[in-house]
């Protein structure tokens, strides 16, 4: 399965849930907003969330800092 993520492409295997995503890319989904094809993801619905060939994310990760 092709994504598009942050403008690259990536291939994983299918199926692959948000949260699955997440895990793979070993980034914590608290700290993620997810746009999914330019609709922001409720975090609540990242387990649920399947995705497909084709799809283009925007992953922002929040850092913190001082």
């Amino acid at each position: 399965m092709q994504l598009k993520i942050n403008g690259d492409d990536r291939i994983f295997t299918a199926p692959l849930t948000v949260e699955q995503l997440l895990l793979n890319l070993e980034l914590k989904s608290e700290h993620v907003v997810v746009e999914l094809n330019r609709v922001i993801l409720d975090p609540h619905h990242f387990t649920e969330t399947l995705l497909s060939s084709g799809d283009s994310l925007e992953l922002i990760q929040f850092v913190g800092g001082g």
